[in-house]
């Protein structure tokens, strides 16, 4: 088995503009196959655990329990030679294990050694995420190569940090390790946690029952152990006088990566993906160009896969202006689901936040277009999410009433889970 995985780009696209037409849409399937997925034995890794210690979690007793479970679920999962902490957070950041601020490898003696100190955590203080990220950015940072991942587990607000200090440490994590985050419970913010699964690359849940942690975790870190190579980016090329309007992913989840754009050279930028598996993701990137003549045609776009300096798979975003209306006006089946994909996202988030500010009209209209949406996509999953904050009366039109009392947890995971896409035979036309 190779180490490193094989990677192809496929492009969807109609390439066909009209005259005067400028943006181009496409989206370009980036696969991975083969690697050290199975055993990961060739790769370098380093995997940081932090769990939320704060008073909160004793209430009930079964958070603080079921988390140290967990953690201890996922110090198991670690592969032997992978270099790990564990690190316990509350008003502060203090080391688990082990009692030095570094890593150290996983092996049966380490395992057994961070279980143990695990079972001694007990709940007290307060919550201060920021202060949690920065011990674990200098913990990887002794460990620069291979992947880098932690887990970041919460059960309430940032209450004990600016905001100002938390975007501070989430500013200076980003490209230094890849963060999953979980809420348990339901005192948590979707939002702040959110803003840091999002800049770290990570994935975001809500975990409504502490008995499920375990599991979660124990995914959480086999998933991480599959990672092949760390640091993978899109590098895309524009020709001159063109603009690149947006990069986003659009699956597994939607994160709009425009803004995190490194200038390569003046046409070229690179945007991160992270840490790569065995997987395939959908991203969406939109082209401004300048108008053509009928029957021009031209690159709009070049699209790289960047390990390092080395390119290990491409493909090309192209124009065409025509005069045939049939063939200008077809709206590529992927490109339509994913746009779709994304306003679904948007409804959803725009909707909880105006029925919470007493806005009850937008949040009807606004959650009516999501129910929509996720009916015409067959988004099942955030269909019947929906489904438990509005009762509907029409999925096709998206004619919807309010429930009046929705239960927190539902609400919660509606919108922890609303930027998550699926591929469907819609989508794939």
């Amino acid at each position: 088995m190779s180490e490193q995985p094989d990677f192809s780009i496929r492009i969807d696209q109609n390439r066909y503009l009209p005259q005067g037409g400028q943006e181009v849409h496409a989206i370009v399937t980036v696969e991975s196959t083969g690697g050290p997925v199975a055993v990961g034995t060739g790769t370098s890794a380093s995997e940081v655990i932090i769990i939320d210690t704060s008073g909160s979690m004793d209430y009930p007793r079964n958070k603080m329990i079921s988390a140290i479970k967990a953690a201890q679920a996922a110090v198991d999962t670690l592969r032997d030679g992978v270099n790990f902490a564990v690190v316990s957070g509350s008003s502060r950041a203090k080391m688990v294990y082990p009692r030095a601020e570094e890593l150290v490898p996983a092996n049966a003696q380490t395992r057994a050694e961070a279980k143990a100190a695990l079972s001694r955590l007990t709940a007290t203080g307060g919550t201060a995420m920021g202060a949690w990220l920065g011990l674990a950015g200098r913990l990887f940072a002794g460990h620069p190569e291979g992947i880098r991942h932690a887990i970041l587990l919460t059960d309430g607000k940032n209450q004990h940090e600016t905001p100002e200090q938390l975007d501070q440490a989430v500013a200076a994590s980003v490209g230094r390790f890849v963060c999953d985050c979980r809420g348990v419970g339901t005192d948590w913010e979707v939002a702040e946690l959110r803003k840091v699964a999002s800049a770290l690359l990570g994935s975001l849940d809500m975990v409504a029952s502490p008995e499920a942690l375990e599991a979660d975790f124990r995914a959480m870190t086999e998933a991480a152990m599959g990672k092949a190579v760390a640091d993978v980016a899109l590098r895309v090329w524009t020709p001159q006088n063109a603009k690149l309007r947006f990069v986003k992913q659009v699956l597994p989840s939607v994160e709009d990566l425009t803004g995190r754009r490194t200038d390569v050279d003046e046409r070229s930028g690179d945007y991160p993906l992270g840490a790569w598996g065995a997987e395939s993701r959908d991203y969406h990137i939109c082209v401004e160009v300048p108008a053509g003549d009928v029957g021009r045609e031209m690159r709009a776009g070049w699209v790289k896969l960047m390990l390092g300096d080395q390119t290990v798979a491409s493909g090309n975003v192209l124009a065409e202006w025509t005069d045939d209306e049939a063939q200008s006006t077809r709206i590529n089946p992927k490109v339509a689901h994913y746009t779709g994909q994304a306003e679904l996202a948007e409804n959803i988030q725009v909707g909880l936040q105006a029925r919470k500010d007493g806005d009850l009209d937008t949040a009807t209209a606004r959650l009516g277009r999501a129910v929509a949406l996720a009916h015409e996509s067959g988004n099942e999953a955030i269909a019947g999410l929906l489904g438990k904050v509005v009762d509907v009366d029409d999925p096709a039109t998206g004619r919807v009433r309010l429930k009046k009392d929705i239960d927190k947890a539902d609400e919660m995971s509606l919108d922890t889970r609303s930027t998550k896409t699926v591929r469907t035979r819609r989508g794939e036309g």
